[in-house]
């Protein structure tokens, strides 16, 4: 399947806890201020792959051990996301996903792609990033707006459950 990225980093420890394959995808509508990623913003930018070609280039690293999905938006392309995703999730490897939307908004859109991607997901880092809100020393987001949601949590207790970092 295809996917729009901007592009990937292997071994990235910023992304997640430990040793992870990071997909940017391309493409995003909240054009957030003060972004890290802005170049990723553009959904005519970046480049075209094939998900198998993303999937064997971070299973072929033996150090990752996990996934972080970024951008750019990935709801916006949650369909691709979500195969790839459910192909990581067999292998073995934990699943972060960055959005510029709240968990309640992304429960509001009615498309099941979404709904799919959000039923495999681990730890769901939510919220736009807000540039007069930054801070440097939160571990995983740029901002103190933005949470880290346990998905397996919320998904059993049926309300958002904090995602605990490990020390």
């Amino acid at each position: 399947m295809d996917i729009r990225i901007s592009g990937t980093v292997s071994e990235s420890i910023v992304d997640g806890p430990g040793f992870r394959y990071t997909v940017f995808v391309q493409g995003c509508p909240h054009n957030c201020p003060g972004c890290h990623n802005p170049q990723t913003h553009d959904f005519g930018g970046g480049r075209v792959v094939d998900t198998d070609e993303l999937f064997r280039e971070c299973t072929e690293d033996p150090l990752n051990r996990g996934v972080t999905f970024s951008g750019g938006e990935p709801f916006c392309q949650a369909a691709a996301l979500y195969e790839l995703g459910k192909r990581f999730k067999e292998r073995g490897y934990d699943l972060w996903c960055y959005t510029g939307w709240t968990l309640s908004e992304l429960w509001k859109i009615s498309d099941p792609n979404v709904e799919k991607l959000l039923s495999i997901i681990d730890v769901l880092v939510d919220g736009r990033f807000i540039e007069e809100r930054k801070s440097l020393s939160l571990p995983f987001r740029g901002s103190d707006n933005q949470r880290l949601i346990d998905m397996k949590a919320t998904r059993e207790e049926k309300t958002v459950i904090g995602y605990d970092c490990p020390s």
